[in-house]
C-alpha cells in the first residue's frame, strides 16, 4: 500500500513539473531507509546560486577540525573583499568578526561578502577537492560571489540535485565531521527561511539553504520530521517568472512532507497512531 502512496506522490510531482514554465530537478531521500523516494534530473548540473555555500561550510568545518584554520580569532574586514548583492557587511563601516561569524552570515543571511571571506580562507580548489573526495564531484565552486567577469566566462557554480541533497544530509548528520561541527552547522541551517521551511509545520525543524539568481531558484534541506526525517533538493532554472520557481519548490516540499508524515504516523496499514 505504501507503494501506491508513493505513486501518488510521484503523480503530484509530475503535475508540478508540467505546470512550471522552466526546468526543474529534484531528489527526495528517506533518511530512515536511505531510499531515494522520488527524483527528476537528479544527476544533471543546475546553477546553485547560494546553495553552493553548503559545500563551503563543510570545507571550513573540516579545516578547522584539522587545526589548519582558526574559527574564533577576530579580524577586521578587508574592504577589498566587500561585494554587493545579499548581505549586511557591505553596509557596515568597520566590522571585526571571527571566521565563525562570517560563516553564520554566509548561511543565515546569505551574505556574499562573508562568503568571499570564507572562500579566501579555505581555498576554492580545496572546496572542490573535498566534494570530489566525498563522491560529490557534481558540486563545483567555480567563482566567488558577484564575480561578473567569471559569469561572463561561463564559470557558473553548479551542482546536481543528487549531490546538493547529499551535502545537506552530510552536514545535518555530521558524516565526516565531529559532533561539535555538526551542531554548529545545524545551528546555522536551522535559521534559514525559505520555501521548504514554509511548506512544513512550524514545530518541525528544517535545516536548509536557499539560492536565488535571475531565472534560478534552488533549495536544499533536511526536514526533521519525527520518525521519518528526509532530505531533498529542488533546483529550478530557465524560469519565465522567478516566483514560479519559489512556488514549485514549496509545492514539491509540501507534497514530500505529506507523504512522509503519513508514512511516519500510519504504521503498516495506514491507520494513524495515537
Amino acid at each position: 500500500m505504501q507503494a501506491d502512496l508513493r505513486a501518488q506522490l510521484v503523480k503530484q510531482l509530475d503535475g508540478i513539473t508540467a505546470n512550471l514554465k522552466g526546468v526543474i530537478g529534484y531528489r527526495i531521500v528517506d533518511l530512515t531507509s536511505g531510499e531515494q523516494v522520488a527524483a527528476r534530473l537528479e544527476k544533471e548540473p543546475f546553477p546553485t546560486a547560494s546553495t553552493i555555500k553548503l559545500s563551503i561550510l563543510y570545507e571550513m568545518l573540516k579545516q578547522a577540525e584539522a587545526g589548519t584554520l582558526a574559527l574564533d580569532t577576530p579580524a577586521p574586514l578587508n574592504r577589498a573583499q566587500v561585494v554587493g548583492g545579499t548581505g549586511v557587511l557591505q553596509f557596515l563601516t568597520a566590522p571585526v568578526l571571527t571566521l565563525r561569524d562570517q560563516a553564520a552570515l554566509m548561511i543565515i543571511v546569505s551574505d556574499n561578502t562573508a562568503t568571499n571571506v570564507v572562500i579566501d580562507a579555505v581555498g576554492m580548489d580545496q572546496v572542490n577537492a573535498r566534494m570530489t573526495a566525498l563522491g560529490l564531484g557534481d558540486i563545483k565552486l567555480r567563482r566567488k560571489m558577484m564575480d561578473s567577469a567569471a559569469v561572463k566566462r561561463g564559470d557558473e557554480n553548479i551542482a546536481s540535485p543528487a549531490a546538493l541533497s547529499r551535502i545537506a544530509e552530510l552536514l545535518w548528520k555530521g558524516e565526516g565531521l565531529k559532533p561539535e561541527s555538526r551542531d554548529a552547522a545545524r545551528k546555522f541551517l536551522h535559521q534559514v527561511p525559505g520555501q521548504i521551511r514554509n511548506a512544513v509545520p512550524d514545530a518541525v525543524l528544517v535545516a536548509s539553504k536557499t539560492g536565488e539568481l535571475d531565472g534560478v531558484r534552488a533549495e536544499a534541506a533536511v526536514v526533521e520530521l519525527a520518525g521519518r526525517p528526509f532530505a531533498l533538493a529542488v533546483m529550478t532554472t530557465y524560469l519565465v517568472n522567478d516566483a514560479d520557481g519559489l512556488k514549485a519548490i514549496h509545492d514539491v516540499a509540501a507534497s514530500a512532507y505529506s507523504y512522509f508524515d503519513r508514512v511516519a504516523t500510519g504504521g503498516a496499514y495506514g491507520r494513524r497512531q495515537p
